[in-house]
């Protein structure tokens, strides 16, 4: 009998416990844009909690309330949450604008923002 092959994955970030307000739109069953939350985030996406079910690489869009942030985006999963709702991961595609989260890729060694701008770290990033 072939033994089985067993992949751990592990996040190249850290994810924050963090509630932000945010929009999603673009469920293909159910129009509108939908209020919600996140229960944490990254640089690169969130969870999110949705009342809607949906399927994993479906496109939506992304947006904080305050409008200071948006993103199309993609679901990476669809989970089922005791009682009414579903948490869904959220992959940011093309993120314009200011996110909790930085990416390493916008910082310098110095942890400057490559514009001059001083840059609040909420999150361990690997160089």
């Amino acid at each position: 009998m072939p033994l089985k092959t067993k992949f751990v994955f592990h996040r190249a970030e850290e994810r924050i416990l963090l509630e932000i307000p945010v929009l999603i739109d673009g469920h293909r069953d159910v129009p509108g844009r939908e209020s919600t939350f996140t229960e944490n985030v990254s640089a690169r996406g969130a969870r999110v909690i949705s009342a809607r079910y949906w399927e994993q690489g479906d496109s939506l869009k992304f947006a904080s309330r305050t409008g200071e942030f948006r993103s199309s985006a993609r679901v990476a999963y669809c989970q089922s949450l005791q009682g009414d709702g579903f948490a869904i991961g959220v992959e940011f595609l093309n993120p314009k604008g200011r996110w909790v989260v930085q990416t390493p890729n916008s910082l310098t060694h110095s942890g400057e923002r490559i514009g001059g701008e001083r840059l609040e770290r909420r999150e361990k990033l690997d160089y």
